[in-house]
């Protein structure tokens, strides 16, 4: 029959049973000890060495993603500021655009002593914009062949982005030129009053 261990049966009877208690201790905590010395809980020294290298090398890499991540974020604002910069420039409000343009061509000509006959205009969107258009200008002029020339030498130096689509000049048996002027410049819609 099975016997159960209780230690109210074990009794210190000499020295040396408190000397083999002692050393059962002793090697127990010795044998724990080598434990932890052959396999330390956080790994070998190779082990942490090796890892604090690639934790390193990790932070590098990280470091040279978030100093490139910076670079282009700040490049992307200044292009979005330049951006914004150019359509507030070039591109003329929408409620005002035919009449600025109109005024332009008005004052060139006039400049350059050529004849405001009549004008037309049409806006078509521009594709994949909904704030962007272009408005096409059709302007009839008439005026000598050097009226011309000047006309278009300050239409060229216009501080408005108009771009000349056609133009053609027909003679008349008077000398003068019959001229026909499409432009087209560009829109957005600043969603306010048109």
């Amino acid at each position: 029959m099975p016997r159960s261990f209780n230690l109210s049966n074990f009794s210190f009877q000499g020295p040396a049973s408190v000397a083999r208690l002692v050393i059962g201790v002793l090697v127990a905590l010795n044998l724990a000890a080598a434990y932890f010395v052959m396999r330390p809980p956080g790994g070998s020294p190779e082990q942490l060495r090796a890892e604090v290298t690639d934790l390193t090398n990790r932070l590098r890499q990280r470091r040279a993603v978030l100093e490139r991540t910076r670079v282009l974020v700040s490049k992307i604002q200044a292009g979005r500021q330049q951006g914004d910069q150019f359509l507030s420039q070039y591109f003329l409000p929408n409620g005002k655009a035919y009449s600025i343009v109109y005024s332009e061509i008005l004052e060139l000509a006039k400049e350059a002593q050529m004849k405001s006959k009549e004008s037309t205009y049409e806006m078509e969107a521009i594709e994949g914009s909904d704030v962007l258009s272009t408005m096409t200008i059709s302007q009839n002029l008439e005026g000598t062949y050097p009226q011309l020339i000047h006309f278009i030498n300050a239409l060229d130096k216009s501080s408005r982005l108009l771009v000349v689509e056609s133009l053609q000049a027909t003679p008349q048996s008077t000398g003068v030129l019959n001229v026909q002027l499409k432009l087209q410049t560009y829109v957005r819609d600043t969603g306010g009053p048109q």
